[in-house]
């Protein structure tokens, strides 16, 4: 059974000591690359990510959702808050298997405890993140991909075979 995480998207991005100088310059790429990152820890973990954003942060404030790389994103609609939003779902997904929501909101914290989900800290799932990230990079670097090639695992009298068809004029 695979983990839930699901986001409060702003509250991320304005938790993060990192996109302090991204979300100043525009807040779309702010979600581009918090989208980004958590579509990164999705593939790595296993785990199904969902993204809540508030619609008054969106142009069109329609609420809409989105697959986006391998994780849903959801945008509210005008009158819904992206905390009603994320307490709806994880009254849905507690049933499939664990459900963390990441957020900073306390009086949100204390709803998805009463629905049955894990919280986690802004600060708890960047360190998630960036483990997740330094486990990948850790395994990228013991194994080249080279090292898994046909040509690195053939005999040597059957590449200097392929190497004479291969310079022999047609």
């Amino acid at each position: 059974m695979p983990d839930y995480y699901v986001i409060d998207g702003y509250n991320i991005i304005h938790a993060w000591p990192g996109f302090k100088a991204i979300r100043e310059n525009s807040l779309e790429h702010s979600r581009d690359k918090l989208i980004e990152m958590m579509s990164d820890f999705a593939a790595s973990t296993g785990s199904k990510v969902t993204i809540v954003f508030d619609a008054h942060q969106v142009k069109t404030g329609i609420e809409h959702t989105e697959k986006v790389y391998n994780i849903e994103v959801y945008y509210t609609g005008k009158d819904e808050t992206a905390d009603s939003l994320i307490e709806r779902l994880v009254g849905d997904l507690y049933k499939k298997g664990k459900v963390y929501v990441a957020t900073s909101d306390w009086d949100e914290q204390r709803i998805i405890f009463g629905r049955g989900a894990y919280r986690l800290t802004p600060k708890e799932l960047l360190k998630q993140v960036n483990d997740v990230k330094k486990e990948a990079r850790r395994h990228a670097r013991q194994s080249l991909p080279a090292e898994d090639y046909l040509e690195n695992r053939l005999q040597e009298e059957v590449l200097r075979k392929f190497e004479q068809w291969r310079r022999r004029k047609k």
